[in-house]
């Protein structure tokens, strides 16, 4: 499978999609507020949908996102609804949502999304020194 690396920007975040077994990397980091977001996603949840096919024996996804505006929410939806067929399917998934451990408002979204898929979730806060 192709490899897609995008680079965060103030409004777009990092996307590294790369499942080589060896160094399996599926993150998305940063902001999300692009302008066109279901362009920006479409990538994303045409690579999943090309994975879904052949997953790794275990895919962990890790999500460190610092803000996403609404549009984003629905298309990050999307994108664990595919983690979600991928697990239903059998194959083991894990998703890890990240976020400051003083920022309650990004907590509450991943605690949201968790009750949303019936997907394994992780929370992971971390502190920003």
């Amino acid at each position: 499978m192709k490899v897609i690396k995008i680079h965060g920007t103030d409004d777009t975040p990092q996307v590294i999609l790369d499942a080589t077994p060896e160094t399996p990397h599926l993150e998305i980091s940063g902001r999300s507020l692009p302008e066109d977001v279901v362009t920006f996603y479409a990538p994303i949840i045409e690579w999943l949908e090309e994975y879904a096919g052949a997953p790794l024996g275990k895919t962990v996804f890790n999500f460190k996102l610092e803000y996403f505006n609404t549009a984003s929410s629905k298309l990050l939806l999307d994108i664990l609804l595919k983690l979600e067929d991928i697990h239903e399917d059998g194959h083991e998934v894990l998703v890890k949502w990240h976020y400051p451990d003083d920022d309650e408002d990004m907590e509450e979204a991943g605690q949201e999304y968790a009750d949303i898929v019936e997907v394994p979730f992780e929370q992971v806060s971390y502190s920003i020194d």
